[in-house]
């Protein structure tokens, strides 16, 4: 299990309301940056909200861009305008005549990119000293495989697990025979196959992040941004069918708390 840095952790968040209420102030800000990136005007909202702007604007790995003009490029901007009316419930439902996998694709690309953007905001506090394992808590620990480079799965700190794992995603978002960016190019057979397998890794960082950094979260006024987040995560992934709910057991209470406003 990592060791924390302060004090507090995410059974302080699950007992106190007031920062689970924190959430972006979606209509009236983004009404502002229309036509903007979805997860630039959260970060733009963030800074303006806090006083560490220059850590919210790190990255942990490069950006994963979907090609302008694209029809993929479309769907995201369909995908920020419907998150604009604040309904995260609404925003993750499949628009009417679209292709599923194609829909699967855009967001896990924005869901890649939103996770890489937090982790990068707290890399300073998961270190190999205070993460020596990749877990989410005291009873739940993450081994690493990837079946081709590393197959025999491996005990890893949490920063090595998060770069293997990041590192790994971002190989599967470039390869064009998985996630094709031109239109008229089919997607594989086993695509959702492939995107279940991310988004439950991606989960794996917000557990993480959550159990055992959610203290400098704090620190750092970054709750509100974390929790928007997640949630449209948690929606998106329930909206299909996505994860495991065995594999949501680490959060499992936070996402009711979460969520259960939204039913």
């Amino acid at each position: 299990m990592c060791s924390q840095n302060f004090p507090l952790g995410l059974s302080y968040l699950l007992v106190k309301p007031s920062l689970l209420a924190l959430e972006i102030d979606w209509p009236s800000k983004m009404s502002k940056r229309a036509g903007e990136n979805k997860l630039e005007s959260w970060m733009l909202i963030w800074k303006e909200k806090t006083s560490g702007g220059s850590r919210s604007s790190k990255t942990f790995k490069p950006k994963k861009n979907i090609p302008e003009g694209s029809h993929q490029y479309e769907l995201l901007k369909h995908a920020e305008a419907t998150l604009g009316s604040g309904n995260l419930r609404m925003a993750v439902m499949l628009p009417e005549g679209e292709d599923l996998n194609e829909w699967v694709a855009v967001n896990t690309v924005d869901f890649f990119n939103q996770i890489n953007m937090l982790y990068g905001t707290i890399t300073d506090f998961c270190t190999e000293e205070s993460c020596p394992v990749m877990s989410a808590g005291p009873k739940y620990e993450y081994h690493w495989a990837d079946g081709t480079n590393i197959k025999k799965p491996i005990k890893c700190s949490a920063p090595k697990y998060i770069d293997y794992l990041m590192t790994w995603v971002q190989d599967q978002l470039d390869d064009e025979t998985l996630f094709p960016s031109k239109i008229g190019v089919p997607f594989p057979k086993n695509f959702m196959s492939v995107a279940k397998t991310i988004l439950k890794r991606l989960f794996r960082v917000y557990a993480h992040i959550y159990h055992q950094h959610f203290d400098p979260v704090i620190q750092l006024q970054e709750e509100a941004h974390l929790n928007t987040s997640f949630k449209h995560f948690i929606f998106f992934v329930q909206e299909f069918n996505l994860i495991d709910r065995r594999e949501l057991a680490p959060l499992q209470e936070l996402i009711e708390k979460l969520t259960s406003k939204d039913r």
